[in-house]
Parts: C-alpha cells; structure tokens; sequence
C-alpha cells in the first residue's frame, strides 16, 4: 500500500508534529521517516470542491426557488397546483420531510465519508419541514398575529431531530429558530413596543447569547467522553455548535448595544451623548478580552478566536466613531491602512499566543 495523500494543511502539520516527535525524542529517527513517507501532500483539495460545489448547488437552488416565486405566471400555476387546504399542504410537506430524513439517515450510514453531500440532504429535509410548519401556521391561524409558537414548534423540531439523529446541522437550525422565538415573541408580548422589560432588542439578545454560551460550555463539560447513543453524549457531540451560536449572538448583540447602546428609536438615541454609550463599549471590550483569556487558559481556539476578531471590531468600531468626522479623510485611511498593516504582520504571533516555540524543551 503506497503513500496516503492529504489535503496540504493537513499535511504540513502531520509532518510539523512528526518533526517535533522527533527532535522532542518520543519517536525514533526511522519511525518519523517512516511516519513522513506515509504521507504526501494531495495535488488538489477535492474534498473542499466538494464542500464548495454543495454550498452553490444549495445557493442555486434557493435562487430558482425565489425566481419561480417572483414570477408571477408561475405564482399563480403554483397557486393552481397547490389548491389544496393548509392542513393538506402541511402534511405534504411533513412527509417530504421526514423521507429526505430518512434518506439522509440511511445515506450517511452506507457512505459516511461523503459528509458534504449528506449534510446537504439534510438541509433539505429542514427546508421541507420549516414549510410544514409554516402551513400548519397558516392552518391554525386565527388573526391574534402570535406567529412566534411556530418558532418555536421548528426550533423543538429540529433540536430534537438534531439529537435524534444526531445532526450538528440541524441542531443549528435549531438554536436559529430558537433565536427567532425569543425575538418575536417578547416583541408580541410587549406589543410590538421597544422595550421589553425594560430590554430593547440587542440587549435581550446579549442575555440570550450569553445563556446559549453557558449551556454551550456546561453540556460540553458534562458530556460523556466515551461515545455512546445516550442523552448527554448525544447533547456532547452538538455542545461546540450551542457554544459556537451562543457566542454569535452575544458578540453581535454587544457590538450593535456599543453603537446604538438602551435605546428603541432613533430620535432618543441622536441625542445621547457619546459618554451614555461609552460604558457599552466598555463591557464590550471586557467581555471580548474575557474571552480571550479563557481562550489562551484553556487553549480553547473557539473563544480566542471570538473575543480577538470583536476585540478589533470594537476598536475599529470606536475608531471609526470619533475620528470619522474630526480627522482629514486622507489621514484617517492612511492610519486605518497603518493599522491593518500592523495587524496583518503581527497576526500569526497574536494568533499563536500560548503555543511552544520550536526551541523549547518540555519541563519535567
């Protein structure tokens, strides 16, 4: 059997670590050359054409499908072939769904290598089922404008299909409808209003992003490590992903609370003094620099990644706030191009913090 070729990235760190295997004494001279010669670098990354391709066949495909909705000949022969009541409808949809599922499902399992391709069955299927639930909506539908319940419905669909099959995908799809949930529903509860308890949007969301994150971390901690079909190994595999979202939208949330702070219209917010938002920009920088931290603490490349990406996004973000208007445009681009520069030459050490150089020895 000759040599397995890798995708390059991978290639040079198998053979980094090989080499440092090596030098460190772990591995003999003739393993690591053994080890080196099992490998060779893949003359081209199909498996990220593959990823590309299905992420422009699914692109394609919301394209033809919002084509035939804008034209209104075909509108109105889908109108014809679809003549049949909401609750028809729905229960079409719910069956599509759950035989792309079942598809997908016995698919994956006699090619479970072809993952791109699989997964995109499954975004189908979670197209499928997000139009039963909106037929269902339709069907029920009684005028009271409380359409957030079928967030909801597909946001506990998809998180317990997520967990069911497992799918990390779907698991997404899950925490987005949930995200959906909680915005329109406290809009309904507040009547539409600005505020909900006191909260406007962005900051109802930083306290959701910031209870995803926690869940994210406390179900990654609890989880089994040993696999297994049980609830909180299952709950293990999608605890990256809860992290991941949750972190999203917090970091969003707190980015867009730093430039409009508290504030539910516009008038209100034009009056307020840069010293009422300032405090914004404060948490969101210590928040980001928490992150940072736990990130170089616990080598975590998820977090550290976070907090130094809207770390920078604060500080470009206040950059742009009190200097947009006082400096000479040609100044402030020549200080923003100095800046990237800066950080563009600094970013491999920044992003390297924390990791050994290649003259250290191990202690002990």
């Amino acid at each position: 059997m000759g040599p397995r070729a890798v995708p390059k990235r991978q290639h040079r760190l198998l053979t980094q670590a090989i080499e440092r295997w090596r030098a460190d004494g772990v591995i003999a001279r003739d393993i690591a050359d053994t080890l080196r010669g099992s490998i060779v670098p893949a003359r081209f990354d199909w498996t990220r054409v593959a990823g590309y391709s299905f992420l422009i066949a699914i692109a394609c495909l919301v394209i033809a499908v919002s084509a035939a909705v804008a034209d209104r000949f075909l509108m109105d022969l889908l109108a014809r072939l679809f003549s049949a009541s909401a609750v028809a409808k729905s229960l079409a949809f719910a069956v599509l769904a759950a035989l792309v599922f079942v598809w997908a499902l016995a698919r994956r399992a006699r090619a479970p290598e072809k993952t791109y391709s699989n997964e995109a069955l499954f975004f189908v299927g979670v197209l499928a089922l997000a139009g039963a639930v909106a037929f269902f909506g339709q069907a029920i539908d009684r005028g009271t404008g409380h359409y957030s319940v079928l967030f909801l419905l597909a946001a506990v669909l998809y998180m317990l299909l997520g967990l069911g099959f497992p799918s990390r995908q779907v698991w997404v799809f899950g925490l987005v409808s949930l995200g959906a949930w909680m915005g329109t529903e406290t809009g309904y509860v507040s009547g539409w209003g600005a505020y909900y308890l006191g909260m406007n949007y962005p900051l109802r969301f930083v306290l959701f992003g910031a209870s995803l994150t926690v869940l994210g971390f406390a179900i990654g901690f609890l989880a089994s490590p040993r696999p297994s079909i049980s609830l909180g190994a299952r709950l293990g595999l999608v605890a990256p992903q809860t992290k991941v979202i949750g972190l999203l939208y917090l970091f969003i949330a707190l980015w867009i609370m730093s430039i409009f702070g508290n504030y539910g219209d516009m008038e209100r917010w034009r009056r307020a003094s840069s010293l009422e938002l300032a405090h914004w920009s404060v948490i969101f920088g210590v928040v980001a620099l928490l992150a940072i931290w736990y990130g170089l603490r616990e080598d975590d490349g998820v977090t550290r990644g976070f907090g130094l990406t809207f770390l920078f996004i604060n500080l470009y973000t206040r950059f742009f706030e009190y200097f947009w208007d006082s400096l000479h445009k040609a100044v402030f681009f020549a200080i923003l191009a100095a800046s990237f520069w800066l950080l563009g030459s600094r970013a491999e050490k920044i992003w390297r913090l924390g990791e050994p150089r290649a003259g250290d020895t191990p202690k002990g």
